[in-house]
């Protein structure tokens, strides 16, 4: 496994307390880490603004429930906290940012099964840029299509052995998903079920709004902004951004929905976005070539959004 030159890892070692830093231009993954031979394993990416890790506690739960999902046992999260600390530091201090508008550090967690024939797990901070096309879908927009997974809403409560709602190193089909939306022109994908239900996109959460005026009959009229996401029990993965900014905007006054959502639902929406902790909210323009909601309306909302997610730690 060699990387990039701006690339810090720090694997977690029980003899360095905060973290061995690894030199990521010289092979450090061995060939028989069945992480590379079968993809078993299990992964988290936050973002570092300016220094500060993001979100760092729901994505350490949810690197908990994926692991408990696959049966691997994994540090404890004081000692992810402080590998993530140092890969942070170490990045910046190697590859300092050009502006803090531009002080974006992507920080993967990752875990394998380990060495084939060995019992303990290879667990690693990957800190890299945050890629420039994530700043740019954020403000102009994003293209998508509809794709069907193959699976119905069931089929994770059917089959726990598909690991719908846990986030794993097979990644294969996501990435497939991504290569064919953009061979057809977009940027990304929305995928929805055998059962005809909205489900998630290959690396990011479905949010949809509805803003209606509304009169009390008394004279008084108000405007109802409500946010909807796709029902966390359809087997997709639970979205630590997606929780956090419902939290926000309920205190904000949101009214919040939890599917089931079908592909008209994303048609008649006034907003539709893909939201993630490395890209964040991209507003989405068209699905399947028809434009969602109107340019004002889509700015607008995401500009509240924006503002709501700013403060998100």
């Amino acid at each position: 496994m060699t990387l990039p030159a701006s690339t810090v890892l720090v694997f977690l070692d029980p003899a360095f307390e905060n973290g061995r830093i690894a030199d990521s231009s010289q092979p450090q993954l061995m060939a028989t880490d069945l992480g590379a031979t079968r993809g078993d394993g299990v992964f988290e990416s936050l973002l570092a603004v300016e220094g500060r890790a993001r979100k760092v506690q729901a994505h350490l739960n949810r690197l908990e429930s994926s692991a408990r999902a696959l049966d691997l046992n994994i540090p404890e999260p004081n000692v992810w906290r402080r590998a993530i600390d140092t890969a942070i530091t170490e990045f910046r201090d190697a590859f300092p940012a050009p502006s803090p508008a531009e002080d974006e550090v992507v920080v993967k967690l990752l875990v394998t099964r380990g060495v084939e024939g060995a019992s303990t797990p290879t667990c690693w901070i990957q800190a890299s840029p945050s890629p420039a096309g994530s700043r740019r879908q954020r403000e102009t927009g994003i293209d998508v299509v509809l794709l069907d997974r193959g699976f119905d809403t069931e089929a994770g409560d059917r089959a726990p052995w598909l690991l719908l709602g846990a986030k794993t190193l097979s990644y294969a089909v996501n990435m497939a998903a991504l290569r064919y939306a953009h061979k057809q022109g977009a940027d990304d994908a929305i995928f929805t079920s055998t059962d005809g239900r909205v489900l998630e996109g290959p690396t990011s959460t479905v949010l949809l709004a509805h803003v209606e005026t509304v009169d009390d009959g008394a004279g008084s009229v108000r405007t109802v902004k409500r946010l909807i996401t796709p029902q966390l029990d359809s087997g997709i993965l639970p979205g630590t951004s997606q929780d956090a900014l419902f939290t926000k905007a309920k205190a904000a006054g949101w009214e919040l929905g939890y599917g089931p959502l079908v592909p008209q639902d994303l048609f008649d929406a006034d907003a539709v976005w893909l939201i993630s902790s490395i890209r964040l909210i991209a507003p989405v323009n068209h699905v399947d070539g028809r434009e969602i909601g109107t340019p004002a309306m889509r700015k607008q909302l995401t500009a509240e959004l924006n503002e709501l997610f700013a403060g998100i730690e």
